[in-house]
């Protein structure tokens, strides 16, 4: 694991699979725009749910790339699941806002409920065809300006699958500056 403290939140990496991280209040979930169960990760977090989440999550869809919504987390061990819908790469656009929308939304929308932890897939780098070194860098360059702004998450891991994705997030984090909110 790598990690860095940013404006007093606490980023890390790890390889690992989202829905296997008990110690934080909050996963995201990779969502489809309809917030159904899917192929990666949403289908893996709606196979780790169960049901219920569907039912939970059918009045709240469909939502649009760069947007988030949240729901609790059946069948999880955490709080709540943090749903956004990335962009497709080459597709919707302007690609990089829409995506640093999805982790901007969620850590806003994760203080807004008091979560003080929240952990991330590499949203829109599978089915979605982001390339993974933007992607990396999209995503730690949003979390590290918006710590700033956060009164309760205090702690932002990125949850990666593979040593390509996790040196891609590693290299982002060291090029990030510590106090860049």
């Amino acid at each position: 694991m790598v990690s860095k403290s940013i404006d007093g939140v606490v980023i890390e990496l790890a390889e690992g699979d989202i829905v296997d991280q008990p110690e934080f209040d909050a996963v995201v979930n990779a969502a489809n725009a309809e917030l159904m169960p899917g192929g990666g990760v949403a289908g893996a977090i709606h196979r780790a749910a169960g049901p219920a989440l569907a039912e939970e999550c059918r009045p709240l869809a469909p939502i649009r790339p760069g947007e988030c919504v949240i729901t609790s987390a059946p069948g999880l061990p955490n709080r709540h699941i943090l749903h956004c819908l990335g962009p497709v790469y080459g597709l919707d656009t302007p690609e990089a806002e829409l995506l640093a929308s999805c982790y901007r939304q969620a850590l806003e929308i994760a203080d807004g409920n008091g979560l003080a932890s929240v952990a991330f897939p590499a949203i829109s780098t599978g089915a979605f065809g982001y390339p993974m070194q933007p992607a990396a860098d999209i995503a730690i360059t949003t979390v590290a300006e918006t710590a700033s702004r956060l009164d309760h998450v205090t702690r932002v891991r990125f949850v990666l699958v593979g040593s390509g994705a996790f040196d891609a997030h590693r290299e982002a984090l060291e090029r990030v500056d510590d106090s860049a909110g």
